[in-house]
Order: structure tokens, then C-alpha cells, then sequence
């Protein structure tokens, strides 16, 4: 379906709807040079550039994100409601997660690929979480892995990159754990929790995380924490001063039509689209004008007709 979307968007020069911003060019990267570890860590800092980041759930995600040119492509555990149907992030098993995974992986070569660990799966014995560490890598192809939490998971960061398995963290609003925080909330409003934050993120760092995730915490304690450390920083509604930034693919794309976080900016409107090239493609069914009987299907010979027919005619 993406690649028919994709050209649909090209034909007709991708309407923006939602944006007050002027249409550019698609663009199709034109680099090959695979993302590394050691790239992404030589962006941080920098103010002429950031580190890019989607979400991607299958071979076509994958791809898209691939000749687009994205820096990190992460396997996120939302692909349990926008391509599930779960109610919540906490439903997905390290089995769904392994089986898109390994989807993504055999499209996306360039990006530097990222999954994140579901819910439950790092938070057993030492020996569970790295087993399960280790199928995400080996059988899903992925190059690091995403771990949810503060500083009570910094044990669990150092024994996984003990044994060479890249993390990085995810702090403020925490998906997985949004029922123990009374809802999807900004985190470090106040002066103690702030403090909290911080102290994690440098937590975190110390235990050997290679970069952090920052979500839904005020721009100012975003860009202090981003100040203070040495890895980097992306940031999901945590203002621009972040090393990179990191969407969800269908809120970006505009497929999601459920609630939007004040921090998702629409960059096309995919949704659209589909609906109403699934509008048009029932009435040209229901009309008869699809398929074209000339450019749209297949011909058999008069001579290999008449004998059809006189074959078939003798049964």
C-alpha cells in the first residue's frame, strides 16, 4: 500500500493539509553510507544538524524510511495499537515484537535500527532479559535495543551492555507505565521531579547507555539535560534543543486518527489518501470502469480463441 501512496503523493505534489508550511520535494537519499554508533554519537552537539528518527512496524515502513534517508529507524512497541489493535503498549509479546522486527530489518539496510524491548520482557531475572536481548538482535536483526525506565533499570543497562548489546534509554513519559502515572502526562513539571529526571538520564549514562530518549518533559529541562550529557539526546516532545527528534510514523504520515499529543506535527496526509483511494476504487468496481479493457487487461489471440471455443465446445 505505501509504494501506491508514495506515488499518489508524487502525482499530485502531496497536498499539505494540516501545515501552514510550504510544500518541498520529496526527497530520496542519495547516501548509501550505512548509519553508525559512532556517527550518531559524532552529532551530538551539533547545531548545523540533528539526528532523525521514525518509528517503523514492516517491510514497507521500513523501506520508505530507508530511501527517505532517516537516521534511526526504531521498532517501537506502538506498533501494538496502530498496527495491533491493543489497547495499549503493554499487550505486546517479544514474539510480535521479533516477527515486525525482522520485517523492518530486511528493508531498512542504511538507518541504524532500534527496537524496543516490550513490556515485562527486561524486567525478570538477569539471565531472562538477556536471552530475550539477545533474540531481538540475533533473529530480528536489530542493532540496539530501547529500554523504558529511570534509574531503578541502570543494573539492567549495564548487565546488557556488558555483554555488547547497545541501549538506549527512554525516560520522562513512560508508555509502558502509563497507568502507574495516572495517564499519558508531561513529566518534570516541578522542581523535584525535574531534578528526578536529571539524575536518571545521568544514571543512565553511567551505566552505558549510548543514548537517551526524552519524552513529554518541559523544552527548558529537555535542553539542560541535553547540555549536561555526553550521549545524545532525542527528544518526543521535549522541544527542539534535543539532539534529534523521533515521531511515531502514523502520527507523522497522518494515519492515526485517534487522539494526537500536542507534539505531533502531520507532515502528509496519508490517511486521507487512503480513504479516498478506497472511495474511488469502489465506485470504478461498482461502475464498471475498472479494469480498462485496452491498458488494464489481458488479451488471448483470435486464432487460440476459435480453438478455445471449438475445444471446449465439443465437451
Amino acid at each position: 500500500m505505501w509504494p501506491m501512496l508514495r506515488l499518489i503523493a508524487e502525482r499530485r505534489g502531496m497536498v499539505r493539509y494540516m501545515s501552514v508550511r510550504p510544500s518541498s520535494e520529496i526527497h530520496v537519499n542519495t547516501n548509501p553510507k550505512k548509519v553508525t554508533l559512532g556517527y550518531l554519537q559524532s552529532l551530538k552537539g551539533r547545531r548545523d544538524t540533528a539526528i532523525t528518527t521514525l518509528t517503523a512496524y514492516d517491510y514497507p515502513t521500513g523501506r520508505q524510511c530507508e530511501v527517505g534517508g532517516i537516521d534511526i529507524c526504531l521498532v517501537g512497541d506502538s506498533l501494538a495499537q496502530v498496527c495491533l489493535g491493543y489497547d495499549s503498549t503493554t499487550r505486546l509479546t517479544l514474539d510480535e515484537m521479533i516477527h515486525h522486527a525482522k520485517a523492518v530489518s530486511r528493508a531498512a539496510k542504511r538507518p541504524f535500527l532500534v527496537a524496543d524491548m516490550p513490556f515485562g520482557t527486561y524486567l525478570e531475572s538477569k539471565e531472562k532479559t538477556i536471552s530475550n536481548a539477545i533474540r531481538l538482535i540475533r533473529e530480528a536483526g536489530m542493532e540496539s535495543l530501547k529500554l523504558e525506565g529511570g534509574e531503578e533499570i541502570k543494573d539492567t543497562v549495564y548487565e546488557l551492555t556488558r555483554v555488547g548489546i547497545p541501549i538506549m534509554a527512554h525516560i520522562g513519559l513512560l508508555p509502558q507505565r502509563h497507568v502507574a502515572l495516572s495517564g499519558y502526562k508531561v513529566q518534570g513539571r516541578d522542581a523535584s521531579s525535574a531534578v528526578k529526571l536529571f539524575r536518571a538520564a545521568k544514571e543512565l549514562q553511567d551505566a552505558g547507555a549510548w543514548g537517551i530518549v526524552l519524552e513529554a518533559v518541559p523544552h527548558r529541562l529537555a535542553a539542560y539535560i541535553t547540555q549536561r550529557l555526553h550521549i545524545p539526546t532525542i527528544g518526543i516532545g521535549a522541544g527542539r534543543e534535543c539532539d534529534g527528534q523521533v515521531l511515531v510514523w502514523d502520527d507523522a504520515m497522518g494515519l492515526w486518527a485517534g487522539h494526537q499529543a500536542r507534539f505531533v506535527r502531520q507532515f502528509a496526509q496519508l490517511g486521507h489518501e487512503a480513504s479516498r483511494g478506497v472511495t474511488e476504487y469502489i465506485n470504478a468496481v461498482r461502475h464498471r470502469s475498472f479494469p480498462d479493457p485496452i491498458q488494464e487487461s489481458y488479451e488471448i489471440e483470435d486464432t487460440q480463441w476459435t480453438e478455445f471455443l471449438n475445444t471446449v465446445d465439443l465437451d
